[in-house]
This record gives C-alpha cells, structure tokens and sequence, in this order.
C-alpha cells in the first residue's frame, strides 16, 4: 500500500513555471513505478509523465515533452513535475499516481493502482 499526496498546482500566466511534488507513504517508494496524469473539464483522464521505477525511463506526452520534467528522489519518497512554458491548455487537475514495478511503463490510468486527490493547475492567458 501507498498513499500519494500532491501539492504545489496554482495559478500562473501563461509562459511561466510551477513545480508539482507528490509525497508517498512507505518504505518502499523506490518499487514503485510513477506518472503524472492530468484531467481537463469535459476531458479524459491522461498520462502526462512516467517514470520507471528504476529511474532509467521516462515517457512524456508530446504535447509537454521539452516543457516538462519528471523525476523522483527516493530518499525522500518523492516525485516532482517541473512545469515550464505553461500553456493555457496545460490547465487541469493533476494527479500523481503509482504501481509495482515491473519491466513496463504503462502509459493508461487502468495500470497505476494508486492515486493521489489531484492538484489544480490553472494558467491564464
């Protein structure tokens, strides 16, 4: 079991920057495969970043790859999404989420069996 909680959405203009964190419960933070996922009003829920539990794989969705960052430090049961150039259609609930790990990194919300409440990115024009 984990719990995952997410923090640091907002609001910001348009180009700016927001780094989200989410904090897991557990000893065993570093077993866990993790991604970023993120729902607009009216929308599917998607993945936006992952991260293997190795560390040595990340998957970005194209519409943020050169904009956002995904890493994870397990000595502090961590991940973080640094969010860069945001756009307004960045906005959207973000949500962190994680698995066992295993050799594969799922990019659908059906694979990740835990999940944090969200945070809210709002980003104005």
């Amino acid at each position: 079991q984990v719990q995952l909680v997410e923090s640091g959405g907002g609001l910001v203009q348009a180009g700016g920057s927001l780094r989200l964190s989410c904090a897991a419960s557990g000893r065993t933070f570093s077993s866990y495969t993790m991604g970023w996922f993120r729902q607009a009003p009216g929308r599917e829920r998607d993945s936006v970043a992952l991260i293997h539990y190795s560390g040595r794989t990340t998957y970005y969705a194209d519409s943020v790859k050169g904009r956002f960052t995904i890493s994870r430090d397990n000595a502090k049961n961590t991940m973080y999404l640094q969010m860069n150039s945001l756009k307004p259609e960045d906005t959207a609930v973000y949500y962190c989420a994680a698995r066992s790990g295993d050799s594969i990194l799922p990019r659908g919300v059906s694979a990740y069996n835990y999940w944090g409440q969200g945070t809210q990115v709002t980003v104005s024009s």
